[in-house]
């Protein structure tokens, strides 16, 4: 895998393109695939398996992805999912672009050699300035996880589970240079479970987008879905901010719906953590605690013995924790810094009878 400004030279000439995954380049779509993290890859793997089959109308000619970074906790510097699974589909190394900012000469140079005719992003992570949009002559056409105009954005996904949105789903639209405002080709509306958290969701939004991709890659190629494209309401938008490591502080001030609902849109990251202490019931002394929150629901029946001033309580083998409107958080799971997740009822028991109180 090269960086782009390597990769001047590699496209004087286009023979190796025809390799990969058919000789038959002149009687094939010349399609570029955009993406970064594991949800992309899952999108990538779509495209290959539907560019093998023997009548196939498109190639993939190249894939653009964000740089190797420093990944788990020695900071390995590895490729991007997307990078590592088009490798180990056997895509050609030297067709794999991986440019700092998707606006650099020596990329758009040589990236406008292959001459692309339709571009497929999916959660790539790198804005796309005009003169990239302008080389593919069918577009650039992007997967993203809500249902536009609703949560245009960088977390689209997290900010409705976040919401407590019962509905969200995913939509096929062409790329503007104004964020995720393009004319929408599809879209699929999705139900959202109470208990599911945001990375399975993304998942599966990504899994659905990939359906409808490939349902609708005939009518992009041939140009109808231009024609049937329709224009976003801009009255309708919403959006969908970065989130930021300091969202990750919980506060049991507020309900427990809007607690549980920001545990399972911030899970895997950043995550999110309270102060509790930790008393003893004989010397008063106590000690504060970082506690990340991994799994909740709300508690609509809750131990007659807990109130306002009584703090956290083990019920069934949950943790209960007294919250904002007379509301009950029940936490199922938890995990202390440099600990493994353990389930609430190990972590009591971990408390060697002190009390556990809001901070």
């Amino acid at each position: 895998m090269l960086s782009s400004s390597l990769m001047i030279r590699r496209y004087c000439c286009l023979s190796a393109v025809a390799s990969f995954p058919s000789t038959a380049t002149s009687r094939k779509k010349r399609l570029c695939f955009l993406g970064s993290p594991q949800v992309s890859a899952s999108v990538l793997d779509a495209l290959f398996n539907a560019a093998s089959v023997p009548d196939s109308s498109f190639e993939i000619a190249a894939i653009v992805t964000q740089p190797p970074s420093g990944r788990d906790r020695g900071r390995k510097v590895m490729p991007s999912p997307v990078s590592q699974h088009a490798l180990d589909r056997g895509f050609p190394s030297d067709l794999i672009f991986t440019p700092e900012k998707a606006g650099e000469e020596s990329f758009i140079s040589s990236f406008k050699a292959l001459e692309p005719e339709l571009c497929i992003t999916a959660a790539y992570g790198n804005i796309l300035p005009t003169k990239f949009l302008k080389i593919p002559s069918l577009g650039t056409v992007n997967i993203h996880p809500s249902l536009l105009p609703l949560y245009r954005g960088a977390a689209p996904v997290q900010r409705a589970v976040q919401d407590g949105v019962k509905e969200t789903g995913v939509s096929l639209a062409y790329t503007v240079r104004q964020l995720d405002a393009g004319p929408v080709i599809a879209r699929k509306k999705v139900e959202i479970d109470d208990e599911i958290k945001a990375p399975k969701l993304l998942e599966f939004l990504f899994a659905e987008g990939s359906e409808l991709l490939i349902r609708e890659l005939p009518s992009i190629f041939d140009g109808s879905a231009k024609v049937k494209a329709i224009e976003q309401d801009e009255s309708k938008a919403t959006f969908a901010p970065k989130i930021s490591p300091e969202e990750s502080w919980l506060s049991f001030e507020e309900t427990a719906a809007v607690i549980h609902n920001k545990v399972r849109a911030f899970a895997g990251w950043p995550g999110t953590r309270v102060k509790v202490a930790a008393v003893d019931p004989e010397s008063s002394m106590q000690k504060t605690i970082e506690l990340k929150i991994i799994t909740t629901k709300v508690n609509n029946d809750p131990d007659p013995h807990i109130s306002e001033t009584d703090g956290a309580f083990l019920s069934k083998g949950s943790l209960i924790f007294p919250c904002g409107s007379g509301t009950y958080l029940e936490v199922l799971e938890v995990q202390l810094p440099g600990k493994k997740v353990v389930d609430a009822a190990a972590f009591w028991n971990g408390l060697r009878g002190r009390r556990l109180s809001k901070v």
